[in-house]
């Protein structure tokens, strides 16, 4: 099994896609990439601790590749929106490739660069790939939170 770490606006709806996706064995929700130990939700959400909302994927690579998994990363948000999608804002709500090797970093510059040359949008692709810091767990309510409701998305 492998790790991919990715940061797409509220974790809820970012989860239930990699949650359901063929060769994912397992999703969690945390935290990512800021400056404060442990932090709560609640600290993230005053935009002040640094971290972005993310989703740790566990995946077969025999199954699915890493770069299928950037793909869908890519086709599931809005990579122009700096710090907010849809009508969440703050730098917690960034767009990230969270890297654990040199290899995803490669794939997901590649897959950057590919992606802000193919006149898809209008504006800059603002994604960060930067290299996987510590991963923070979210509360237990936040695991999951679309499936123990029932729902398939929220707003991503």
């Amino acid at each position: 099994m492998a790790i991919a770490t990715f940061g797409a606006g509220c974790f809820w709806g970012v989860e239930e896609l990699f949650r359901t996706t063929h060769g994912v064995s397992d999703t969690e929700v945390g935290y990512m990439g800021g400056s404060t130990e442990k932090p709560t939700y609640e600290e993230v959400c005053t935009d002040k601790t640094g971290h972005a909302e993310v989703v740790q994927v566990e995946f077969d690579p025999d199954l699915i590749s890493y770069g299928e998994l950037v793909d869908i990363f890519f086709d599931n948000h809005n990579p122009t929106e700096l710090n907010r999608q849809g009508p969440d804002e703050g730098t917690q709500y960034r767009s990230a490739i969270f890297y654990h090797d040199d290899a995803q970093k490669k794939i997901g510059e590649e897959k950057k660069a590919a992606l802000a040359a193919s006149g898809r949008f209008k504006k800059p692709v603002v994604t960060e790939v930067t290299k996987a810091q510590t991963f923070w767990p979210a509360e237990d309510y936040h695991q999951e939170y679309l499936a123990k409701r029932g729902l398939s998305h929220c707003h991503i």
